[in-house]
Parts: structure tokens; sequence; C-alpha cells
């Protein structure tokens, strides 16, 4: 069985470090992240994962050396935060793969499913690619679409990827440890790129149509920073909303706010300060 040296964080990568080691790869090194405390931890501990497979878990900037030393015969990105160099990813004969959170060549970057949701899109999905010196950009080994339903946040569309993502891996995963794993390439004519977003990126903008709100709302619901506005000096978090002809759709007084093309139903929201 090959050995890989494997890049990974977050519940994807847990989920596709857990694929590897059921199918018997011989896993030499992980690299992770230390976890930011600033930042809601509720996805699944790659550390944690390869620690109790006794697995070397590095959390340092990566090295030529480091990784030479592993002698890989492929290596894998899955959600890992940082970018690759090429001598490093040259190390693996087999070649050097990622899970990207996005069906390519659309939403290369960070926060793919986060600005999926912003901008209204009914898919999501994972991609499986070639690393190359070009962020998300390489060649499509396989794809895995989800669906995005009206009201869902990202993290319940998030929740769906996880799984995808172990699919996908598992799907490729013999022809990559075969050497067949070419894949396709990408049309760059097709191809969208979005950057990383901020906590200060959640401010409403009530001149906006309400499904512009409502999309950004449940784009960076919790766990993330969340959608928020100013009234009176306080600062209110809004956490879930609904589209509405006018009438309140519940049971439970909900309060409606003017938007640039009629009412929109807020049914959480939160004074902070």
């Amino acid at each position: 069985m090959a050995d890989a040296v494997v890049f990974a964080y977050s519940s994807v990568g847990y989920e596709c470090l857990s694929v590897l080691i059921r199918r018997g790869v011989n896993i030499k090194l992980v690299y992770t992240h230390d976890d930011d405390p600033n930042e809601t931890q509720w996805f699944s501990s790659v550390r944690e994962l390869a620690l109790s497979k006794n697995i070397p878990v590095r959390t340092d900037t990566p090295t030529v050396q480091a990784v030479s030393e592993a002698k890989p015969d492929v290596i894998f990105s899955f959600y890992y935060r940082s970018m690759l160099p090429m001598d490093i990813l040259n190390l693996a004969p087999l070649g050097a793969f990622n899970m990207h959170g996005s069906l390519l060549p659309k939403y290369r970057g960070r926060a793919c499913v986060n600005w999926a949701v912003l901008n209204g899109e009914t898919k999501a999905g994972v991609t499986l690619h070639h690393m190359t010196a070009r962020a998300d950009a390489g060649n499509i080994v396989g794809q895995e679409a989800v669906d995005i339903l009206p009201d869902e946040t990202a993290h319940d569309v998030f929740l769906k990827i996880i799984p995808a993502a172990g699919r996908l891996l598992e799907r490729c995963l013999d022809d990559i440890l075969a050497g067949n794993a070419e894949g396709t390439p990408q049309d760059d004519t097709q191809a969208t790129k979005f950057g990383r977003r901020t906590p200060a990126d959640g401010i409403i903008d009530w001149n906006k149509s309400a499904k512009d709100i409502h999309n950004l709302v449940r784009a960076v619901a919790k766990p993330f920073p969340g959608a928020f506005t100013f009234h009176d000096g306080h600062k209110i978090m809004v956490w879930k909303t609904r589209l509405t002809d006018g009438k309140t759709s519940t049971e439970i007084p909900a309060l409606m706010v003017r938007t640039g093309d009629g009412l929109i139903e807020i049914l959480e929201w939160e004074i902070v300060s």
C-alpha cells in the first residue's frame, strides 16, 4: 500500500483521513493547524484522530526536508488552510491531490460554501483535484454535488459536504494509488474566485432585497459569526429570517422589517451590545 503525507483540518479533513485509515493507506505524517481560540470549534479534530492511530502530527510550517523524510508516494490536502509550494508537491511520484469545497472551476478560493449560500446557489459540492502552483486550478479527478435548499444555512450545507467528500475520496482512491488519476483540465473561462470572509462582512444592508438579506443571514448563521445590524445604539445579531408575503408564518410573534423590495420576517435575533 502507498505511503502518504496528509495535510488536513476541520471535519472534511477528519472524514477524508478516516477513509485513508480505513482503506489501509500508510500515513507517515499528518500536518494540521492549531485551533484558533477566537474561532468556534464545531468541527472534528484531525489531530485527535491521527494521534489515536499513532500517526505523527505536526502543526508547524511544512518544509521540504520534513516531508521528504516521510518519503510519500502521494500527498493529500483536505481543507488544509495553507497553499503548499511546488517543491513539496513534487515530492510525491503519484501526485498531490486536494479536496476543495465547491464544484470547480466555480468558487475557487476561501469560504466556498458560505459564498454559495450568500449568492443564492441551489447546488454546492466537493471537487478532488491535482494541486498545482495556482490555487484550485489543477485537473479534476472527481466531483460530488449536494443540494442547497432555500432555508438551509451554510452550516446545514457543510454537514452535507462532509460525507460527500468521504464518498468522493473513496470512489477515486484506487485510481490515485494506481497512478491512473490524470483527471480533466478545468475550463478557466468558467472559473470564479472568492476571498476570505470576516465577521465585519456580516453587516446587513436593509436597502437590498429581502432575498439577498435572507441569503446573507443563512450564509453566516451559527456557528459562523452571524449577520448584524444596529438600532438605537445597540448591535443586534440576526440569526434566522424567513421570506414572507407580509403575514407572519408562525404563531410565535416575529419581527417584520422593511427591505429594499418588501418585508422580511426575523425569527431569531439577539441584542449583543
